[in-house]
């Protein structure tokens, strides 16, 4: 009997329901990684096409205005020169007024004001300025031997403003081919026997059919204020040597192409000889706390949701209650107490030496293991009522009919849970999963509130054990002030965030198949 038994496979007390289970997870880890490979594929093919396309526009829009202005009258052709001739002169006076003042005010800016910046943009600046100097012998003194300070460049404003001129520039060009076609559409109104509409109508329009371009163009007009120009100017940052060594206004940074990204994967310099090691370390841990979190979280809020709404559970709302209270409460409080309860002088380890399982000087985020560890469980308090809330509604929308059918065929708890309920939830929730996995490679309020990133380490460039690639970048922004190394790291996290948010989220059942559930 003992032979038979030993004969059997080891898996044959697995109920079935969890081999499938777990055979659904190795086949999703297969597409998944498969995915990853297809998708580079389809991003340098699509990539090809862009450019290929954008050449093709290119070269047909240097036509079609090549056309306009061989086949246009003398107005259109004066449109070339002088924004909005082609307006007032075909009786949309005020228009042409607005373009022609927006073509003076922008050139203006463009040539007195930020032209001196771009023209410096290759440099970043080349006269560095002088401190005041007690000098009395020097003719440039006051009457005291002072010698006043003499401005100089500033990198810092240099690039800034130059990325604020070329955008100017590019919205001056977008609108300049704009008075382009509006001189060509009025040139064929006229042809036509008809008249141009007048600016009173079209003002009608803007506040009544087309109020939605009033309203949308002034968030566009902020964004590109607001957004668009601090995130060119980050950007550019990580392509210049912009550190503490070099702070304007006492000191210049110029551009050094790709070397801020050769340090980072490679070490060539010296003083970045850890940062490959540091980057490979945070970008692992970063992945196994993103996982813990999102899954560990996503399982027991499933579970306490089915707990709760299980019939013959009394008091369902005061539970609910509960563990809504831990979302009331700011998070930052929460975690700020947590810290306390678990530092090494708190009430946790105080109970743990009282009972003996440790010595003193115990601390659960005074070792490697035991700060990750003591993070991911921290972590369920704050996480798991959200996704409480969220999957008590969706198990109230399963189909009750499922389980009566399932129940009818002999089905068990366990099978309905790993054929219907999880399938159903991952299904509706597989957004969410994507959102929550993401947020939480960049999560800062748990590990900055709790651990601070520590434990430190020698091994490690700037970085401690249980930092994030989020955290790492604040520490090297706000203490080393390592700033090209900073936009780097954030550039990588971008494009670590969006590759695998564009990929898991196209490969998503309720994106791939939204209006059914199978």
């Amino acid at each position: 009997m003992k032979d038979e038994l030993r004969s059997e496979p080891f898996y044959i007390w697995i109920p079935q329901s969890i081999l499938d289970f777990l055979i659904q997870i190795l086949k999703v880890a297969f597409e998944f990684t498969l995915s990853i490979f297809t998708s580079l594929y389809d991003f340098l093919k699509s990539t090809g096409k862009v450019i290929v396309s954008l050449a093709k526009k290119g070269y047909e829009g240097l036509l079609k205005y090549s056309r306009i202005f061989i086949k246009g009258n003398y107005k259109t052709k004066l449109s070339f020169l002088l924004m909005g001739f082609g307006a007032y002169t075909n009786g949309q006076i005020v228009k042409g007024i607005l373009y022609q003042l927006l073509q003076v005010v922008s050139l203006g800016l463009l040539i007195f004001f930020f032209g001196p910046y771009i023209a410096k943009l290759n440099t970043l600046g080349d006269t560095l300025g002088t401190p005041v100097t007690y000098d009395p012998g020097n003719p440039n003194a006051d009457p005291f031997g002072y010698v006043p300070a003499q401005p100089g460049d500033n990198s810092m404003i240099i690039l800034l403003l130059s990325v604020g001129g070329l955008i100017l520039a590019a919205l001056l060009y977008y609108f300049y081919l704009q008075n382009l076609r509006l001189a060509e559409a009025n040139e064929m109104t006229l042809q036509s026997g008809k008249r141009p509409i007048p600016f009173k109508e079209e003002v009608k329009q803007l506040l009544n059919e087309r109020f939605h371009i009033t309203v949308l163009s002034w968030p566009v007009f902020f964004s590109f204020i607001f957004t668009v120009l601090p995130l060119v100017f980050m950007i550019l940052i990580a392509f210049t040597e912009f550190d503490r060594f070099h702070q304007p206004p006492g000191s210049l940074f110029t551009w050094v192409g790709l070397d801020n990204f050769i340090n980072m994967f490679s070490g060539q310099n010296a003083f970045y000889s850890r940062l490959p090691a540091t980057l490979w370390a945070i970008l692992q841990w970063s992945f196994v706390w993103a996982i813990f979190a999102t899954f560990l979280n996503y399982f027991f809020g499933m579970i306490l949701a089915l707990m709760i709404n299980k019939k013959g559970i009394k008091l369902k709302v005061l539970w609910r209650t509960v563990f809504v209270i831990t979302i009331a409460v700011p998070q930052f409080i929460s975690l700020l107490i947590m810290r306390n309860f678990f530092n090494e002088q708190g009430p946790f380890v105080n109970f743990l030496i009282d009972l003996g399982l440790v010595g003193p000087g115990y601390g659960p985020f005074l070792t490697k293991e035991s700060a990750r560890f003591w993070v991911i469980v921290i972590n369920l308090w704050v996480g798991v009522p959200y996704t409480m809330l969220i999957t008590s509604g969706i198990l109230m929308n399963i189909p009750a009919d499922l389980y009566e059918s399932a129940t009818i065929d002999g089905a068990g708890s366990i099978t309905k849970f790993f054929k219907i309920t999880l399938p159903y939830m991952l299904f509706v929730t597989g957004p969410y999963l994507v959102t929550a996995f993401i947020g939480n490679i960049n999560n800062f309020n748990i590990i900055y509130f709790l651990t601070g990133g520590g434990p430190s380490s020698q091994q490690l460039f700037q970085a401690g054990h249980t930092d994030l690639l989020v955290t790492w970048l604040f520490r090297l922004t706000l203490f080393d002030s390592d700033y090209k190394m900073a936009s780097t790291l954030g550039i990588l996290i971008f494009m670590i965030s969006s590759f695998f948010s564009l990929i898991i989220f196209s490969r998503t059942g309720g994106i791939k198949a939204e209006d059914s559930f199978q």
